[in-house]
Formats: structure tokens, C-alpha cells, sequence
């Protein structure tokens, strides 16, 4: 039964990945606004009629949205039913739940204030950075839950690696805000060229969503230059993750230097966002396997014995 649940939450993450994607796809192609200001209704219809294109690609993402909220119910239902007290799969697949809901919940606010298609307004960087925040969240439980599900010993992280564990991670998050403002800017205020681009970064002129571009690639080399120097730390008690993360590490900045160099095209931005991720969700495997202080969970009677 738990080989079957960690299958299956492997699956749920897996799907994850596309969702996010597409939810990407959609602010790149400005169909946020496709289903008009109706949530959950697409234009005040359950299935529309004949929709045009921009429809579709927003109610695609709905759809497979909404299929993500049924697999990971059947997670937390299943993780509840498989599982002891006090069991950290169950605290896992819960918060699965409850960030799935905040996520959709902030999705509909994006529609209902209009934080979408052609939008500028300044305030948009804060809800797309909340999405996001919500969304590494989202994939960081549901990673959890299928970690922990393979019988892995629960960490407590103590001392100096929970620092570096913590702020490797806080770190990942916030050049995570930054390029979710980037590629919004990129949206928004598309450049023909990576020298027109460029000046328009330094443009008092222009619009702030274009002007803190720039603070992404600053971010991307320390960010990268720390998480070189984590998962490093690891390589002798997780070499596996530490390899994957390190590697995931370099494909994302050739990823990032192509994306700022070509202007960003869309399907470059969801190359570079599905690295992104890829490097997230290794990085909180990473975290979880450090050294520590392990306790492994009893499922018999649900204690912690410290090993």
C-alpha cells in the first residue's frame, strides 16, 4: 500500500509541473483575461462556447488546475488512511491541501482584480509573487509527502545546517520573486533585442516592472554561487541529490543567460521556469536528506525514536 502511495504522490507532483507551465504560458500570452472577469464560471458559462484561443489556453489551465485539486485530495485522503499518527506524510499531504486552495484562491483574485492580460499596474509584482511563493510551496509538500512516504527518516535540522538548509531556500524563493517580476516585465513590455532590452532596464522612464528586471540576473549569480557551495556541503551524505541539484543548478543559468541574451521568447521562459522548478524541488529533497539529527518515525505507535 505505502509503494502505491509513493507512486502515486510522485504522479501528483509530476502533474504539477505541466500546470504550473501552462499557468505560465497563460500570463506569457495574455490570456488571464480569456474567461473574463468570471471565477470560476469561464464567462459566466461552465463549458464556453465557441471560444477563441485566448479562452481555451485559460481554461485549459482551469481544467487541469481543477483535476490537480481532485489528486491532491485523494492524496491527503489516502495519506490519511495509510499512515499512523503523527506521521510526517499526513503533515505533508495536509499542507499539500491547504496551499493547493491558497493557490487557487489567489488565482481567482488575479482574475477579480484584473491582474492579468495587459495589466501594468505596479501592484501585479506583488500578487504574481505571492502565486509564486504559494506555488514552490505547493511542490515543496507534495515533494515531502512522496519523500517521506518511502519510509526516509524524518529530519530535524539543528544548528549550522539548518542555516544553510534555510537560507539556501529562502534564497531559491526570492530569486524565484524576482524573475516571476522579470518574466512579467518581459510580458508586459516585450524588447526586440537584448541591447534594447538593456537600456530599457536603466530607463528612468520606464515602467517599474521594467526597471527591476534587472535585479534578477544580479540575484541569479550570488543565488547560484551560494547553492554551488550548499549542495557541495552534501555531496558525501546525499551525492545523488547534490549531483542532480548542482547539475540542475548549470542548465538553469545557460537556461537564463539564453532567455536574457534572445529577449526572451516563451517557449524559453517555460524552459527556464521548468529548470527552475526542477531546482527548487531538489534543493528541498537536498535540505530533507542533510545531515542532522535524524528520527525515524514508528509506524506501529506512531513515537519518534532518535537514531
Amino acid at each position: 500500500m505505502h509503494r502505491k502511495f509513493t507512486l502515486f504522490a510522485w504522479i501528483v507532483l509530476i502533474w504539477n509541473l505541466p500546470v504550473v507551465l501552462w499557468g505560465a504560458y497563460v500570463r506569457a500570452t495574455g490570456a488571464g483575461a480569456g474567461c473574463g472577469n468570471h471565477w470560476p464560471l469561464c464567462n459566466g458559462e461552465v463549458l464556453p462556447q465557441s471560444p477563441g484561443i485566448k479562452t481555451l489556453i485559460e481554461f485549459t489551465h482551469r481544467a487541469t488546475t481543477g483535476l490537480d485539486g481532485v489528486l491532491v485530495f485523494v492524496l491527503v485522503v489516502w495519506a490519511f488512511r495509510a499512515f499512523p499518527r503523527q506521521h510526517p506524510v499526513r503533515l505533508g499531504a495536509t499542507l499539500s491541501g491547504i496551499f493547493l486552495v491558497i493557490e487557487g484562491l489567489l488565482g481567482a483574485a488575479l482574475v477579480k482584480l484584473d491582474h492579468v492580460a495587459g495589466n501594468t499596474s505596479p501592484y501585479r509584482a506583488f500578487s504574481h509573487s505571492a502565486h509564486l511563493i504559494t506555488t514552490l510551496s505547493l511542490l515543496a509538500w507534495i515533494a515531502l509527502t512522496a519523500w517521506s512516504s518511502m519510509g526516509k527518516p524524518a529530519i530535524r535540522l539543528r544548528g549550522r545546517d539548518a542555516w544553510l538548509a534555510y537560507s539556501t531556500l529562502g534564497m531559491v524563493v526570492l530569486l524565484g520573486v524576482t524573475g516571476a517580476i522579470a518574466a512579467l516585465g518581459d510580458t508586459l513590455f516585450p524588447a526586440r533585442s537584448f541591447a534594447e532590452g538593456f537600456a530599457r532596464d536603466f530607463d528612468s522612464s520606464a515602467n517599474i516592472l521594467v526597471r527591476l528586471r534587472v535585479w534578477h540576473p544580479a540575484l541569479a549569480a550570488i543565488t547560484g554561487a551560494w547553492v554551488l557551495y550548499y549542495a557541495s556541503t552534501l555531496l558525501r551524505s546525499a551525492p545523488r541529490l547534490a549531483i542532480f541539484a548542482i547539475g540542475s543548478l548549470f542548465a538553469q543559468i545557460v537556461a537564463g543567460v539564453c532567455n536574457l541574451l534572445l529577449a526572451a521568447p516563451v517557449w524559453l521562459q517555460l524552459v527556464h521556469l521548468l529548470l527552475a522548478d526542477t531546482l527548487w524541488i531538489s534543493l528541498v529533497l537536498l535540505a530533507a536528506s542533510g545531515p542532522a539529527r535524524e528520527v525515524q518515525v514508528v509506524p506501529e505507535w506512531g513515537r519518534s525514536v532518535a537514531m
